[in-house]
């Protein structure tokens, strides 16, 4: 019976969320308290909401005493937030041959598109350390789907069992794999862009810069959602967005550690890819940045240096918004709002790539 009862918790707890959500809006408010600003923003309701459920059910953040905890922690909660898959989408499984083994990926495609056309390899957040194919499946499908592209969603290996830079060099395996098998995934060399969320981010980040450097064929655009692209400072944000905003000041600490326990390394460009000595003729960058995010400032940082640079940036911080709000897009009305508008942005690159 207690296996029964642990299987059934998260579809249990996520129909009392949908409910909590379904709520009218003054109730949801009382729910949710006061609102709550800061730094001349106000959290959105659905943000706000989420975190108070998260406290009321004793969820205090993404890390755990261990790995093995942290990730069962992120299974856990992506059972409770999922809904049924969208529709429309075609998803086939796929594996991805590399220096280091196999790496799985997972390949999206919307239902209607049958000529060739950009696609995205797409790396998941999770600090490196947590997340898999299974926690980004709904905003990868979100993404193919009203992108209109393809999406490669890579699970690359993690840490602290695989540290830096085993993440990147997976990424980098995905890549290249994409250039070099486009026509058989539905594209083209020259088509494939990459993208990725918080710790993803930095992963596509990175792939771009070391791609570009190398003269390797470049990616086509890099999506970076939220990223962490300097390891070696505190920034405001982290001081002010560091505790009670899903992610925190103690999580991006421990995930550091896990990922890069080495403190020399943490200056690497391939790690702290804001501090590369040269940003100059990267790809198109859309970087989104969430006013409630510990790692607000480092991404709107990274997205001034590569504009400085001549790189051409489309630049959207949502004031109202937390940390990880693309994976939790069925939660809420205002994440997926937010996610349109994103790949609203995307698509206008894509369609100014085409002219």
């Amino acid at each position: 019976m207690p296996n029964v009862v642990e299987a059934l918790q998260p579809a249990l707890e996520g129909a009392a969320m949908r409910a909590v959500y379904a709520l009218p809006q003054p109730l949801r408010r009382l729910i949710a308290g006061p609102p709550v600003r800061l730094d001349d923003q106000e959290l959105a309701l659905d943000a706000q909401l989420l975190l108070k459920l998260q406290k009321i059910t004793g969820q205090t953040g993404l890390s755990a005493a261990t790995a093995a905890k942290a990730r069962a922690g992120m299974t856990h909660a992506t059972k409770i937030t999922s809904r049924a898959p969208l529709p429309g989408v075609v998803v086939a499984e796929r594996t991805i041959p590399s220096p280091h083994g196999d790496l799985p990926a997972r390949l999206y495609r919307p239902k209607e598109l049958t000529e060739t056309g950009p696609l995205l390899v797409f790396y998941h957040g999770g600090g490196w350390v947590i997340g898999d194919l299974d926690s980004h499946d709904d905003l990868c499908r979100f993404l193919a789907k009203n992108a209109g592209i393809r999406v490669l969603s890579v699970d690359y290996r993690l840490a602290p069992e695989h540290p830096f830079p085993a993440a990147l060099d997976d990424a980098m395996a995905a890549y290249a794999y994409a250039v070099d098998n486009a026509a058989e995934l539905g594209s083209s060399g020259d088509a494939i862009a990459v993208g990725g969320d918080s710790a993803g981010g930095n992963l596509a980040a990175a792939v771009a810069l070391q791609t570009t450097r190398s003269g390797a064929q470049k990616p086509l655009l890099q999506l970076l959602l939220y990223p962490a692209v300097d390891a070696t400072r505190r920034r405001r944000s982290r001081e002010l967005f560091g505790n009670g905003f899903l992610l925190t000041d103690h999580d991006m600490t421990w995930f550091m550690e896990q990922y890069s326990p080495d403190e020399a390394t943490l200056p690497d460009p391939r790690l702290s890819v804001l501090l590369a000595d040269d940003h100059a003729d990267l790809p198109t960058a859309v970087v989104v940045t969430c006013g409630f995010d510990p790692l607000r400032d480092e991404g709107e940082a990274y997205a001034q240096t590569l504009a400085d640079a001549g790189v051409p940036v489309v630049a959207r911080r949502f004031p109202d918004l937390i940390h990880g709000f693309a994976s939790i897009r069925p939660v809420g009305h205002r994440f997926e709002e937010a996610l349109y508008e994103v790949v609203g942005n995307v698509r206008a690159v894509l369609d100014l790539r085409k002219a």
